[in-house]
């Protein structure tokens, strides 16, 4: 297996061999955000601006006046937190070709602890207008996404990762900023998920097949702006969904598809992800496990909004 944050920096070298219109900015985590490789091959593109995430927001937003598109990269709770003004004032609010690229995401984390479990950056990247926000499954679908990012005018936020994932795509994966990708066909329910929890939602949709219970797996990669139309046609051909996130399950992927199903097709819907807590220090799947963000809590979610479905409840709840 191999770490997002690897692969990041893997494309952006294979990227800049063939394009010279983007730079990379970095805040003194070349070994973290996985971008070492890039500086050690283009020097020359590459912006050392020390710990001071607010300076280099600002900076990319004035290189991105000069027709240069700016990489920005970080930790998520600093992308996130420490320089949102700067997020906010200086690049979405004039709509500046800035990309924001953020590892150490969620619980997923582990040792390095809640000061830097970004449980809360979706939710803030969600919340400001002219904002994109893109987070691949895999490596494979990284690796993809990252041209199209670039290619894409405005401001887009883009999460990788800190631990190795399961490789669940291959080179032929097709990446559309904007669309969910189905991954399983089910009737009875869907579980749509992000990130790190997709390799676990299909896990989940395994198990439950061999219980009997057939589950639509959907890869809900591009956040925001995001794929309404999947998440309804999800909702009224199997009448329940499930999300699955590392985040808060406040403001995150099941807020989003909530605020899509409440006002287009209610139906049995339940959320699996950071019950509004932080977490602690610890390996990544321990703490998936203690925090419920493993495939068995995605089950056992199903097996809920089923029971809710058979009702006719249709209620929308958190896990808790």
């Amino acid at each position: 297996m191999r770490t997002m944050r690897d692969a990041f920096g893997e494309a952006l070298v294979e990227l800049a061999q063939e394009r010279t219109d983007f730079v990379v900015l970095d805040a003194d985590v070349a070994g973290g955000t996985g971008t070492a490789s890039f500086r050690d091959a283009f020097p020359e593109r590459f912006i050392q601006c020390g710990i001071a995430e607010q300076n280099m927001i600002s900076v990319a937003a004035g290189l991105s006046t000069a027709g240069i598109i700016p990489i920005v990269t970080c930790y998520a709770v600093f992308a996130s937190m420490r320089a949102v003004e700067q997020a906010r004032n200086s690049i979405a609010y004039p709509r500046f070709n800035v990309k924001v690229v953020a590892s150490h995401l969620g619980i997923d984390v582990g040792p390095d602890g809640p000061t830097h479990q970004a449980i809360e950056d979706i939710a803030i990247y969600r919340a400001i207008p002219n904002f994109k926000i893109v987070s691949p499954a895999d490596p494979y679908e990284l690796k993809k996404a990252l041209p199209v990012v670039l290619d894409t005018e405005g401001p887009v936020y883009m999460r990788t990762g800190r631990s190795p994932v399961p490789e669940i795509f291959d080179e032929n994966v097709r990446f559309v900023l904007g669309e969910g990708g189905i991954l399983a066909e089910g009737t009875d329910a869907t579980i749509i998920a992000v990130g790190v929890m997709v390799h676990r939602a299909l896990k989940a949709a395994e198990r439950l097949y061999k219980e009997g219970i057939s589950c639509r797996v959907v890869n809900m990669s591009t956040l925001k702006p995001i794929d309404k139309e999947i998440i309804v046609d999800s909702a009224l051909k199997t009448g329940a969904i499930v999300t699955a996130e590392d985040h808060n399950i406040m403001g995150g992927l099941g807020s989003a598809v909530a605020e899509v199903v409440v006002e287009n097709c209610p139906v049995a819907m339940k959320m699996v992800g950071i019950n509004d807590r932080f977490a602690e220090s610890g390996e990544p799947e321990a703490l998936a496990i203690k925090y419920g963000l493993h495939d068995k809590a995605i089950e056992e979610a199903v097996k809920i909004v089923l029971r809710q479905k058979k009702r006719g409840k249709g209620k929308i709840a958190s896990l808790g």
